[in-house]
């Protein structure tokens, strides 16, 4: 189908949610009311429903009342009956699949999807997708690439093979026909995302990316993502040109899905990628391959806000937006066109936030709604979906950057709760994500990568920065000794290295460490898609994982 057509089809299916948004944006109590009596009503009648009494609730102070916030592991022997075959446990409707999800740095979760949550997450994208083709309409002439699904994502069932474990395709967040009409768009074939070896998933997705002359739109959540993808271009170009050419992938590779029958030989093409690869700089090779490429998504918060920059850097024929806050088990916040951070998705699930305070407090005893959000404050998210999780933290700090009419904007901070503590310390990645911010933001420097970890196995323990950037080494230790004065904010970092149970942060020059941390990210269990950009990671032996060069630990 051309390109246009089904965009054009595509935002006329989310004008209406669009419209709804908007009308909610001004209402936000009485649509949030709305959620909450939806969802209790579908099931009160569920074992869940049943202990807590669903059925005779009668407003919000009695909903926070009689079902306190929970974690995960709170819900794991409800989800581990669902897993089991179990019906009607959390919600009244079908468990259709159970997603997995492994957060920033923990093991494997599994949330119950159903028609409901679904329905949930297309309000916020179609609301998304709308705002954005009606403020960039050139984007509908073109292709697009969404990168969602983690590499290697395989199809499996729970162990009775009652329930599917992960979604089958990208698109089925899109959901229905509007599903068939993303996939007729897309740049790279979803059975990309099947290919098991992290080299060749990069140079295939790369050669259908380069195959496109007229990619419009790019959606990727970690921009780190999108770097080292684009990072091979000049060790790969001249294969990946005659490729090109013959209509060939690599001979002699198994590839899944009818992959290498979905290319055709392309001559012109390869010519043009062939010029374009002799440019003077990047960023002219990246304009000369994709010259119609308007919007790169991405996450541009806390400790994303580096890459961010570096891709507008390298792309300058596209307008990077930050996505907003998205989780596996909810759809916070979207992007509007011309505003500072994302909208709440007031029309998706029913939110709660907990106050937090510059010590690192949550209140979790005084939570807001969404229309009592006060501009400046910072709060933790709590979630009610239509899947059956109720009053879930989310554990993602945000803030409020302002309204758009009674709708709050917000930007992710941080994660509540992530705390490193190996000698009492007690840091939190919230606090060293605005450490490393202010500090990068006065020094005049956008590591490309950045981050905080215990080195525990020294003679002297201690915190090292290690950092990816081409500034002198000078500037780089300088730069570290002012964060070290900065983590002294917090009395228990102070006191620990009062104490000499820690030394003072060192600096480490870190070559290709986003890339050395999503490898290693990905061996210990954790899947690629789920990866943020953490300011602050609580393993220790980081140290032999990156290779670079270590500085001398800072005086005192």
């Amino acid at each position: 189908m051309n390109c246009a057509i089904a965009n054009s089809l595509w935002l006329a299916g989310c004008l209406p949610e669009y419209a709804r948004f908007r009308r909610a944006a001004r209402r936000v109590e009485e649509a949030q009311n709305a959620i909450l009596r939806r969802v209790l009503a579908a099931n009160a009648g569920t074992e869940f429903g049943r202990i807590h009494g669903f059925s005779s609730i009668r407003n919000v102070r009695e909903y926070q009342q009689r079902v306190p916030v929970r974690e995960y592991e709170d819900y794991q022997e409800w989800i581990g009956q669902i897993a089991g075959g179990s019906g009607n446990v959390l919600s009244r409707e079908r468990v259709r699949i159970l997603e997995p999800t492994s957060g920033s740095s923990s093991a494997s979760k599994l949330i119950p999807y159903t028609d409901s949550l679904q329905q949930e997450f297309q309000a916020g994208i179609r609301a998304w997708i709308a705002d954005l083709f009606l403020h960039c309409p050139d984007l509908m002439g073109g292709q697009a690439y969404w990168a969602v699904s983690p590499v290697a994502a395989r199809a499996r069932r729970t162990r009775g093979g009652e329930i599917p474990v992960g979604f089958e395709d990208d698109t089925t967040y899109v959901g229905g026909w509007q599903s068939r009409l993303v996939q007729s768009i897309m740049a790279v074939p979803s059975a990309v995302r099947l290919i098991s070896d992290m080299e060749m998933f990069r140079y295939v997705t790369l050669l259908f990316l380069l195959r496109s002359r007229n990619l419009r739109l790019v959606s990727v959540w970690n921009p780190t993502f999108l770097l080292l993808l684009t990072d091979r271009l000049p060790e790969w170009g001249d294969e990946l040109a005659n490729d090109l050419e013959k209509g060939t992938i690599r001979s002699g590779v198994s590839l899944p899905g009818g992959l290498r029958e979905s290319l055709r030989p392309d001559p012109r093409r390869a010519r043009e990628v062939r010029a374009a690869l002799r440019a003077n700089t990047l960023e002219e090779m990246h304009a000369r391959l994709w010259p119609n490429m308007r919007t790169i998504s991405c996450w541009a918060d806390a400790n994303a806000a580096g890459g961010a920059e570096l891709l507008a850097k390298l792309f300058p024929q596209a307008t990077v937006q930050g996505k907003g806050l998205l989780a596996t088990e909810g759809f916070v916040s979207f992007p509007l066109a011309g505003h500072e951070g994302a909208a709440l998705a007031v029309r998706s699930h029913f939110l709660e936030f907990l106050p937090s305070h510059a010590t690192g407090h949550v209140d979790f005893e005084h939570p807001q709604l969404a229309h009592e959000l006060e501009r400046g404050r910072q709060y933790s998210v709590v979630l009610t979906t239509g899947g059956g999780l109720y009053r879930y933290a989310l554990h993602d700090l945000i803030e409020v950057t302002g309204h758009f009419h009674g709708c709050p904007m917000i930007r992710f901070v941080g994660r509540e709760g992530y705390v490193s503590d190996w000698f009492g310390e007690k840091l939190n990645e919230a606090h060293v994500s605005r450490v490393l911010q202010s500090v990068f933001g006065e020094m005049g420097i956008s590591p490309s990568f950045a981050m905080l970890a215990c080195e525990t196995e020294q003679p002297r323990p201690g915190y090292v920065l290690y950092i990816d950037a081409p500034e002198r080494d000078a500037l780089l230790e300088r730069t570290a000794g002012i964060v070290e004065s900065a983590l002294h904010e917090n009395f228990h970092y102070r006191y620990a290295r009062k104490l000499g149970q820690l030394s003072a942060l060192r600096a480490f020059r870190a070559v290709g460490a986003a890339e050395a941390y999503m490898a290693a990210s990905v061996r210990s269990g954790q899947r690629a898609g789920d990866i943020k950009p953490l300011a602050l990671d609580r393993r220790n032996g980081w140290g032999r994982v990156f290779r670079g060069k270590a500085f001398s630990a800072l005086a005192g």
